[in-house]
């Protein structure tokens, strides 16, 4: 397979860079490394090329319309014209601007065609481009070679015209680097944006073509390697995000030992449930049990203790004090601080009221063992998120769905959804704890400011409970590595893909929060073995 498959495969392991992060990798490169940027520039339009071929089996057959602008992305499409040409590819070049706008190393590729015979058509204007657009209508494929990362403003003029008509056009769209019109530094669409069928980018992804709205844009991706060196690219500067993928989530499960026994997985402790909302207590329970811990103890208020142990034969429960609503009291704190445990994770089903406040309040500040807060847990900290606080050799992970974050910062859902990478940086830095956004492409952030995208799960856990087994997973986790980076990082990826195996099986309109905890053992199973799930099941890409 030319270059990766952006997927939830694997087979990236990659970082996530924006404008100015590439054109540092692109200077190390050349200056450092001593690579010429005309072989980079060589090596891009080659592997548009391969990606062109491993797309269209009959691309012998086709004709392919070459849009070029007058930058390095335009170079890289008059190398694209040329290889096409050379394996007897019928391909034809417009040139989107004037000949003598294009320098260095663009210039000479556009040289290279002259010499070997090829035809470029200036499109200089409005009514240059009214006259070609006829022409290449009747084209099978275009190339879209114009801006790439090199968009500042909205299209406007000529180019806003052109990505009009092609985008009404019917004609199979292949971008190179990004759809134009879309900045490499934003995710969000502003103006009239070019609506690829496949997009080629270069050396390693970038952020609007793996969060939406613009995702939306590039079509399937392939990420080409063009020869900058992976160390150069892991060594740029930050913002850091990475991109999470089998590889890099098996790496931090060990195998277990022959002679292992249920101590050595830990034991965790869930405090969940109230008055009508046992079930959440129950599905984080099962999703501890189904991820790995030794032992899980699920600590109700005494009213909901029969319901969850009824539910299921393989987690322990404790009864707590509470209030007459039926929900956890205050007082029940200092039984479950006494509780034996190696993580605690606390929220799910818990409801809302000032005894469940105080005691959320007072388990942050006193407990031991690293603790996972979602839920209501977090609702807790509505109007007094300061007390929301990691402490010095304490892991504290908060895993809020869109409207728990929008509700702790005092924000819309919308302005989460617009930034949620950076509302999860800031608030994982200032708080000194981790963040797992929940949602698509979940969002984990660290107390350092690293940031991890994930690209397993889909529309179909987009239902009630699904939450609560993250929570489960999560604090299984948790308890087995004792490494907060390590236990988001797997329990985000592992709860994704058992969702991706659900929808095979239930598809994405029937599937349960209980599908999940049906299918974390496929899940496991599936990543530690060579016999993956359909790729276009999982981490969709358009």
């Amino acid at each position: 397979m030319y270059g990766r498959q952006l997927g939830a495969d694997g087979e990236l392991g990659m970082r996530v860079l924006n404008k100015k992060q590439m054109l540092e990798a692109e200077r190390r490169t050349i200056e450092e490394i001593g690579i010429p940027a005309i072989v980079l520039m060589e090596n891009a339009g080659r592997q548009v090329v391969a990606a062109l071929e491993s797309r269209f089996d009959d691309l012998p057959e086709r004709r392919v319309a070459v849009l070029c602008g007058c930058g390095n992305n335009g170079g890289d499409g008059f190398v694209v014209a040329r290889t096409l040409q050379q394996r007897d590819i019928l391909a034809s070049v417009f040139l989107v601007g004037e000949v003598s706008n294009v320098k260095d190393e663009a210039r000479r590729n556009l040289e290279v065609l002259g010499q070997l015979g090829m035809t470029v058509v200036e499109i200089r204007d409005e009514q240059a481009w009214e006259l070609h657009y006829s022409e290449i209508s009747d084209y099978d494929i275009i190339v879209d070679a114009l801006l790439g990362t090199g968009v500042r403003v909205p299209l406007v003029g000529l180019l806003q015209t052109l990505v009009a008509d092609i985008n009404v056009s019917n004609i199979p769209v292949v971008s190179v680097d990004l759809p134009t019109g879309v900045s490499a530094d934003s995710h969000d669409i502003v103006g009239e944006v070019m609506e690829a069928s496949l997009t080629v980018t270069m050396a390693a992804p970038k952020i609007p073509l793996i969060l939406p709205p613009a995702e939306s844009q590039a079509g399937d991706l392939v990420v080409a390697d063009i020869g900058i060196p992976q160390e150069v690219i892991d060594n740029i500067e930050p913002p850091k995000i990475d991109l999470l993928t089998r590889e890099t989530v098996l790496e931090l499960i060990n195998p277990r030992h022959d002679d292992a026994h249920k101590g050595d997985f830990g034991h965790v402790l869930i405090v969940a449930g109230s008055s009508g909302k046992s079930g959440a207590a129950s599905l984080a329970g099962i999703g501890s049990i189904r991820s790995g811990a030794g032992l899980v103890t699920v600590a109700s208020p005494k009213s909901c203790q029969g319901i969850i142990a009824g539910a299921a034969p393989d987690y322990m429960t404790e009864s707590l004090a509470e209030t007459p609503e039926g929900l956890v009291d205050f007082a029940a704190l200092e039984a479950v601080l006494s509780m034996e445990s190696d993580v605690v994770a606390v929220g799910p089903g818990l409801g809302i009221g000032p005894s469940v406040s105080a005691f959320v309040h007072g388990l942050l500040e006193r407990v031991g063992t690293p603790i996972i807060l979602d839920a209501d847990a977090l609702n807790a900290f509505v109007g007094d998120v300061d007390r929301l606080h990691g402490r010095d050799g304490l892991d504290v992970v908060i895993t809020p769905h869109p409207g728990e974050m929008a509700r702790l910062l005092g924000t819309t859902v919308d302005d989460v959804q617009a930034n949620r990478v950076e509302i999860a940086r800031q608030f994982a830095a200032a708080h000194h704890l981790h963040v797992v956004l929940k949602g698509y492409r979940t969002v984990i952030a660290t107390p350092n400011g690293d940031v991890f995208l994930n690209l397993t799960g889909n529309p179909g856990m987009a239902v009630g409970g699904t939450g609560d087994v993250l929570t489960g997973v999560l604090a299984a986790w948790s308890a087995q590595l004792l490494d907060a980076d390590a236990a988001c990082k797997v329990a985000v990826y592992v709860h994704g893909l058992a969702g991706d195996i659900a929808e095979i099986d239930k598809g994405e309109i029937s599937m349960s929060a209980s599908d999940l905890t049906d299918h974390l053992g496929t899940a496991l199973l599936d990543l530690s073995s060579n016999n993956q799930i359909d790729d276009e099941s999982q981490g969709k890409q358009n």
